[in-house]
């Protein structure tokens, strides 16, 4: 009821104004059944203009940090996650990591659209990186498509390390699904889940426009704090052939 409310009478209609959203490719999600929404992550912002642009309700696993943080910020941030239907993750693996892929998989199962970042954190320069299994992993064991989506303009919108929002237009594109009821039953084979993987983030390189980085944007994100980029790293890159690795 509250995600309805924001969406269609006090947080949609106003941003819609302000930002003139624009969309391609709707007819590609589903209109019923669960399925996952594996986009790129440009900015804080992403996971308000799906849900604007989707037709049906969606899902996001969102970082556990937004969920606690003290004081009376934290607590008005994680009232709003909670109802407007984010769950939190936990990113630091074990058993926190697979009791949040649990409830990916729960809202798969119950006929939902879930919202994953494959990269698994915000771009650090705007490249799109390597993608985290985790979205391949629940696919296959759920048994639902893919359907890779592009947003685009909204890291003009607010940039990371920026709090107040520039009026900027933005879109999302969505792609054809993709289905991997091919590997049903091996949602524990690394091969398979490094290749779906691999397939999801071509698509979304190939909506998005942007130069593909075989590396993970925290590693990346880090290597940046403590230097710059070097010649190796450049040859690297190009020798991926602007591609994820494996993809077809």
């Amino acid at each position: 009821m509250f995600y309805w409310l924001l969406k269609r009478i006090v947080v949609g209609p106003i941003l819609r104004i302000l930002f003139r959203p624009w969309t391609r490719g709707l007819e590609h999600l589903p209109a019923d059944g669960g399925a996952i929404i594996a986009a790129n992550h440009l900015s804080f912002i992403d996971s308000i203009f799906v849900p604007i642009a989707a037709p049906r309700p969606v899902v996001y696993l969102a970082k556990n940090d937004y969920f606690t943080r003290p004081g009376i910020r934290g607590r008005l941030q994680r009232w709003f996650f909670q109802l407007t239907n984010q769950l939190p993750m936990d990113r630091g693996g074990g058993s926190g990591s697979e009791n949040s892929l649990r409830a990916g998989l729960d809202v798969l199962k119950s006929g939902s659209l879930l919202g994953i970042y494959p990269e698994g954190t915000r771009s650090p320069d705007g490249r799109l990186h390597r993608g985290r299994t985790g979205v391949a992993r629940l696919a296959i064991a759920a048994g639902v498509p893919v359907v890779p989506a592009a947003l685009i303009g909204t890291d003009a919108v607010q940039p990371k390390g920026k709090n107040i929002p520039r009026i900027r237009r933005v879109g999302v594109v969505f792609g054809e699904p993709l289905d991997f009821s091919r590997y049903e039953g091996r949602s524990d084979d690394r091969h398979v889940l490094r290749a779906a993987t691999d397939e999801i983030m071509y698509e979304i390189m190939r909506l998005s426009g942007q130069e593909y980085s075989d590396t993970y944007a925290t590693a990346h994100a880090a290597t940046l704090l403590t230097s710059t980029p070097t010649e190796g790293s450049a040859q690297q890159d190009e020798s991926t052939g602007g591609r994820p690795a494996g993809a077809e």
